[in-house]
């Protein structure tokens, strides 16, 4: 941590001392990690890496992606922790090296952990970022420093523990499935990095997830609705008692605002395991919020205090939660509202917000006509991103790219942005998970009409039809295009963009 103004230089250091001595885990605080972090250098770019370059290195990794991908699919889930247990085991627990910060929720978990690598690679720590799903490359998923891992640094990963994955498949009923595998990969990485800490995003639920074989300090459980319903459950309370699986004996919980009857088995969990209670809207939040250009500019208050003219370079009242929750997570992390009474240092704080990026989250990739993309895959994220689409941009006339999948609730997607959309342009992407795009319109019929909806399967020609509803209007109309629906059919949109 760095020192707030009020302090003397002299009264840092103490605070150091006390901190590493206080929890082993904060031996973070070592000037070794500093030097670590200098090496490794600023992260560069929007953290979104091309394919590689060179042709080898390329054939190199899809191979392993072709590997990786015959495994059972993310979407197929075994209620157990068995096999990755096995895994991690057999690597020596390579999860126990580095304190952890774990991440559940509906939505928001990835701009949350964005949020929190940054402001714990601002105070000089050597982050590890676990997240999923990947925008455009799956080495996204595994990032140091703010940066996702190279394609070299991937693969050899992979061939490090490829052996020990083998003999744990040779022992269990069901091979590693591929988040098994990945989730390995990464906390692999990160010991041999090695991070000073990791900031984890679960997968899928909590209890079962393949990330739960850390034992985090620090669990944040971001907004619950209902998503997933055929594995975690058909109410808030069901998803919740999954959810709050992440909450470990002694640990922190940094709680987002939730439903009542989701925060009452969070909290329930919390009593039972002695863990402390951090709540949105009680020991922290946003207590304002201003559109600006390129962003929104915050006072938040933290668990010790209050941080105001903090920059976001991000849209959306959710984003502004989402950055209150990511504070609180670091607050936690170091202590703060617990054992000090401190703030963190506001100017560190600032210039961490100020350099978030989160791809695909109300992107904008295109100008005249403005594209935004956005990855709501949801009706309770669909709803977040039409109302911070209506408040940052002011659209005259919208154009919506919709390509979602089958197992979600595309009706509730829909009718979320029913009132923002003029048209919209009814796609797909290219996986097997995709919705049929005749059934998706014949759904956008019901919610928009026949004359407000176009069908275009092939993802590069909506985008043109959409762009071209766009410009209808005139050049300086103020028409705009946001492509959404799945993370998927947003990565693809941003590689056929030119973002890639």
């Amino acid at each position: 941590m760095s020192e707030s103004p009020q302090n003397e230089p002299d009264e840092f250091d103490e605070i150091v001392g006390a901190e590493t001595d206080r929890d082993p885990d904060l031996a973070v605080i070592e000037a070794g990690s500093r030097t670590l972090r200098t090496q490794a250098g600023p992260p560069q770019g929007d953290g979104v890496p091309a394919r590689p370059a060179d042709p080898e290195l390329d054939r190199a990794l899809r191979e392993v992606e072709t590997e990786l991908a015959g495994r059972w699919p993310e979407t197929k889930l075994d209620p157990s922790l068995v096999r990755v247990e096995a895994l991690m085991d057999i690597l020596g627990s390579p999860q126990r090296a580095y304190p952890s910060i774990h991440i559940t929720g509906t939505n928001g978990k990835t701009s949350a952990a964005r949020m929190i690598e940054s402001l714990l690679g601002a105070f000089e720590l050597r982050t590890g970022r676990y997240t999923s799903p990947h925008v455009q490359s799956i080495t996204e998923r595994i990032s140091l420093d703010g940066a996702p891992i190279s394609a070299e640094r991937f693969i050899e990963t992979y061939q490090d523990i490829k052996p020990y994955i083998d003999m744990v498949d040779a022992s269990q009923e069901h091979r590693l499935s591929f988040f098994e595998v990945l989730t390995a990969m990464a906390y692999a990485a990160f010991a041999d990095a090695p991070v000073d800490i990791a900031v984890v995003e679960v997968g899928m639920g909590g209890v079962w997830d393949a990330t739960n074989v850390i034992d985090a300090g620090v669990a944040v459980i971001m907004p619950i609705s209902l998503d997933h319903t055929d594995r975690l459950g058909t109410t808030p309370e069901q998803i919740a008692t999954e959810k709050s699986g992440i909450v470990k004996q002694d640990s922190t919980v940094v709680l987002a605002q939730q439903p009542v009857e989701a925060a009452s088995v969070v909290l329930k969990r919390a009593v039972e395991v002695d863990a402390t209670v951090a709540r949105e809207g009680m020991e922290f939040g946003v207590l304002s919020r201003e559109v600006a250009v390129g962003g929104q500019l915050l006072t938040l208050r933290g668990l010790g205090g209050e941080y105001p003219e903090v920059f976001l370079p991000l849209y959306g009242a959710h984003q502004a939660h989402n950055a209150a929750v990511a504070l609180a997570a670091v607050e936690a992390f170091f202590g703060v509202g617990s054992e000090h009474a401190r703030t963190l240092d506001i100017e560190t704080v600032r210039t961490a917000f100020a350099s978030v990026t989160s791809p695909g989250r109300l992107e904008v990739v295109r100008r005249s006509p403005t594209v935004v993309l956005d990855a709501a895959h949801n009706p309770a994220g669909a709803r977040a991103a039409a109302e911070a689409v209506t408040e940052a941009f002011g659209f005259s006339r919208l154009i919506g790219v919709v390509g979602a999948s089958g197992d979600k609730d595309v009706r509730g997607l829909l009718e979320a942005f029913e009132p923002i959309f003029a048209e919209v342009v009814i796609t797909r992407n290219s996986t097997q998970r995709a919705m049929d795009a005749d059934e998706l319109a014949a759904i956008a019929v019901e919610v928009f009409g026949a004359d407000r909806v176009q069908v275009e399967p092939r993802l590069d020609d909506a985008l043109e039809a959409a762009i071209t509803l766009a410009e209808e209007e005139s050049e300086y109309s103020g028409a705009g295009v946001l492509v959404t629906g799945s993370v998927i059919t947003v990565g693809e949109a941003r590689l056929l963009l030119g973002k890639g």
